[in-house]
């Protein structure tokens, strides 16, 4: 059993991989999208497929008090998208035989938790940019994987 984690950004989509396990994520690297996270469906398609993931957790960016911004309101039009596409491809591409499970989960100071850790981990400033989605998809990916444990 594989699940993938998703941090959706403007710049960048961060993807991160569990173990078969399901003990521990890691990065697996990050789509351009230059703007738009909507451009990465293909390709967050394609990385489904090809590691035969069975659940997606997507990043659902609530604001401090927990209501949901445009952030929000733009991840959750992201999923559903990426549930309709994945269950119009679920019967005819031979790699992805059935639709994979698609959650959000709440990730309220990822990016500031991510940061930090880069910065722990001597990488400074802007060499923390192309890491940082990455990374919070990885913070995303452990915690569902934690909670799924208990």
């Amino acid at each position: 059993m594989t699940w993938l984690g998703i941090d959706l950004g403007d710049a960048r989509v961060g993807l991160a991989l569990s173990d078969p396990e399901l003990s521990f994520a890691h990065p697996i690297g990050d789509i351009e999208v230059h703007g738009d996270s909507f451009r990465g469906l293909d390709d967050v398609i394609d990385t489904i497929a090809r590691e035969r993931v069975d659940v997606v957790v997507i990043g659902l960016p609530l604001q401090l008090n927990g209501a949901e911004g445009k952030s929000a309101k733009k991840a959750r039009r992201w999923a559903a998208n990426l549930k309709k596409r994945l269950a119009s491809r679920d019967s005819g591409t031979p790699e992805l035989e059935v639709a994979p499970r698609v959650d959000m989960l709440d990730e309220r100071l990822t990016t500031v938790a991510a940061h930090r850790q880069l910065f722990d981990a001597d990488l400074t400033g802007r060499s923390h940019r192309p890491f940082v989605d990455q990374q919070s998809a990885v913070l995303i990916l452990q915690m569902a994987l934690d909670r799924n444990r208990k």
